[in-house]
This record gives C-alpha cells, sequence and structure tokens, in this order.
C-alpha cells in the first residue's frame, strides 16, 4: 500500500494539499487562541486569518521547525554557528570550551534542573574524572 501511494501520480495533488490544509488548521488556532486569549490580557487588536498564518510562519522562521540537532534547542542560525565553531577547534579546545559553556551557563556544583548538553561523551569523561 505504501510502495503503491508514494509512487502514484496523485502524490504531486495529495502532498502540497495536505501541507496547504494543515497550514491552515494550525493557523486558524492561532487567530482564535489569539482572539480568545490576548484582547483581554495584553489588550491588543483582534486578528483575522491571514494576520495568524503570518505570525505562524515568522515564528517558524525565527524560532525554528523543531529539529534535533547536536545542539538541540534555539535558533537554526545559532545551531550552525556552534557546529562551525567547533568544527575549526583542535579536541582540546573544544573540550575547555564545553567547559567553560557549562560553567557559565549551569551550576558549577550539580546537575540540578538541566540536562546533559554534550550527549555520552561528556558524561563519560565526566567519571573517568572522578
Amino acid at each position: 500500500m505504501k510502495k503503491i501511494f508514494f509512487a502514484s501520480p496523485y502524490r504531486f495533488i495529495f502532498f502540497p494539499l495536505a501541507a496547504a490544509a494543515f497550514l491552515s488548521l494550525i493557523s486558524f488556532i492561532v487567530m482564535n487562541l489569539w482572539n480568545y486569549l490576548l484582547p483581554g490580557i495584553l489588550h491588543v487588536a483582534v486578528i483575522n486569518f491571514w494576520q495568524a498564518m503570518c505570525i505562524f510562519v515568522l515564528c517558524k522562521i525565527l524560532f525554528g521547525f523543531g529539529g534535533r540537532g547536536k545542539f538541540a534547542g534555539g535558533a537554526p542560525w545559532m545551531r550552525h554557528k556552534m557546529e562551525e565553531r567547533m568544527k575549526h577547534m583542535s579536541p582540546e579546545e573544544q573540550q575547555r570550551f564545553k567547559e567553560q559553556f557549562a560553567n557559565r551557563m549551569c551550576h558549577k556544583g550539580g546537575s540540578w534542573g538541566r540536562r546533559e548538553w554534550f550527549g555520552e561523551e561528556a558524561k563519560q569523561e565526566k567519571e573517568e574524572k572522578q
């Protein structure tokens, strides 16, 4: 069934229609949430469907599409910037950078309220030091 669907010529009609339907549904939800909550809380104007769609697209451009990369979270341009910076460092420089970054962004003592930022390698290195 799956092979037949993806091999058929209908995929060129179905996928754009599905994407348009999904964008319309999300825009409708954004519009209703905005119009229900924000005029009463922040005293902003009521928006229409097209303005809600533009707000949704703008948020996706600014804050990313939810993909998980090497540096999860944050905007896409920030992940690429960090990956590019790490690519040109030696392993010693990378380790020093990770330690400084962890000390600045997290409390030195423990890992309360934070996730592991640098994957399994950092966990193993931390265990070896102790």
